[in-house]
């Protein structure tokens, strides 16, 4: 079965598409810049030259036609006829209380995405729009829907609640529901297999850290506790987002600076974090070349950084009463070296004894880096969430024929 798993956003649309025979990726590429007439396409065939160009594509319907045509170009594609696309797997960033676990779309479930566009007005429209330009362009043909937000859903309410006014969780779903949970999802499972032993077994904590970052306990393989909120803008200190500070800041900073809640959000969100800090850059590489350098403010903004990933470790394992497992993923946890160090020197407490020589190994495969000796095993995991979105969407599809 040959399976295209598609990210949708509000201007850019996101592809893979997959042999599940073994899971390999045929093709890979995007979308840019949707409803302009200069939208930018990407077209990646494994082992053939990258294709791109820039045209006009106005909407989903018209970006998801566009992928469909690349996919089967006689020149640079790689199947033969759309016919050979069996089924199509969606991310979804929210599932809010209703998705405990993927999903074959239904109208059903189309609703309840919508019902949700409040929880993540940028997200979840997108997401719609793709599967409806889907339904355009291949009818008939099965999609999935994996929510970011399901793995999270096993928290318990001493984890997932708010010590505030219980209405407001009754009438408007405020309440801790966590991001990144195919990701967390992916790895944790790896880990498990890369060390051979029971996924329900261990305790695990999981950092996917990126521009946007978060740490997840996971315990007897489910989660726990996440370090993202409502919304994403909760927890660690991220590239632009401040993670978590005091919330009287917002009002009074509001009123000091004469800021509207636009305003002010677009501060937390895109103009705070390592940028913030840094006054340079949201990006991690770039921070380290200054703090190698002498600038004291990327210097100060990596230790800042370094330091919630420790607090949140090591509020987890007291969560769990021990940890087994540290995991980094995603863009900065799985390509800087610097940072991983960094974080591991400070948790010796916990047995952890980083092996300084597989750190600093460079490998797209999963590995160790902590010591044979160490008590806390420690890995690297390149996360895949699209193979995972792939592998659900298959499972689905295959349980209902």
């Amino acid at each position: 079965m040959k399976i295209l798993v598609i990210n949708a956003g509000s201007s850019s649309l996101k592809y893979q598409l997959y042999d599940m025979s073994d899971e390999s990726v045929l093709a890979s590429g995007r979308v840019e810049r949707i409803g302009m007439d200069s939208s930018i396409v990407t077209h990646e065939p494994v082992g053939a030259l990258e294709v791109r160009d820039v045209s006009e594509i106005l909407d989903h319907v018209s970006a998801v036609k566009r992928v469909i045509d690349l996919l089967t170009h006689k020149e640079y594609g790689v199947v033969t006829s759309m016919s050979e696309i069996e089924a199509v797997g969606h991310r979804i960033v929210h599932g809010g209380e209703v998705f405990k676990n993927s999903a074959l779309v239904t109208m059903e479930v189309k609703k309840e995405i919508k019902r949700l566009f409040d929880l993540a007005p940028l997200h979840n429209p997108a997401h719609l729009m793709g599967i409806t330009a889907v339904e355009n362009v291949l009818p008939g043909v099965p999609q999935a829907v994996v929510f970011d937000t399901a793995f999270h859903q096993t928290m318990p309410d001493t984890s997932y609640l708010y010590p505030i006014p219980t209405v407001l969780y009754r009438r408007h779903g405020v309440r801790r529901y966590g991001f990144h949970g195919t990701s967390h999802a992916y790895v944790s499972d790896k880990a498990a297999r890369v060390l051979n032993k029971p996924l329900e077994s261990l305790k695990m904590i999981t950092c996917h850290i990126g521009n946007g970052a978060s740490c997840t306990a996971i315990k007897d393989g489910k989660s726990i506790d996440t370090s993202m909120g409502m919304t994403p803008l909760e927890g660690l200190m991220m590239g632009t987002r401040s993670g978590d500070i005091d919330p009287a800041i917002v009002p009074f900073v509001m009123n000091k600076e004469e800021l509207t809640l636009n305003e002010a959000s677009s501060m937390l969100n895109k103009h705070s974090g390592m940028l913030a800090i840094s006054g340079l850059s949201s990006d991690m590489r770039e921070v380290t070349d200054a703090m190698n350098e002498g600038d004291k403010n990327a210097k100060l903004a990596f230790d800042m950084y370094v330091y919630r990933v420790k607090k949140y470790i090591g509020a987890y394992a007291a969560a769990m009463n021990g940890l087994d497992v540290l995991v980094f993923t995603a863009g900065v946890g799985e390509n800087s070296v610097v940072l991983r160090k960094a974080v591991m020197e400070g948790l010796t407490f916990l047995g952890l004894e980083l092996d300084e020589k597989r750190n600093a190994a460079r490998s797209k495969e999963a590995r160790q880096i902590s010591t044979d000796r160490s008590k806390v095993k420690a890995l690297v995991v390149p996360t895949n969430e699209e193979l995972l979105i792939a592998r659900d969407t298959y499972a689905l599809v295959n349980e209902a024929q």
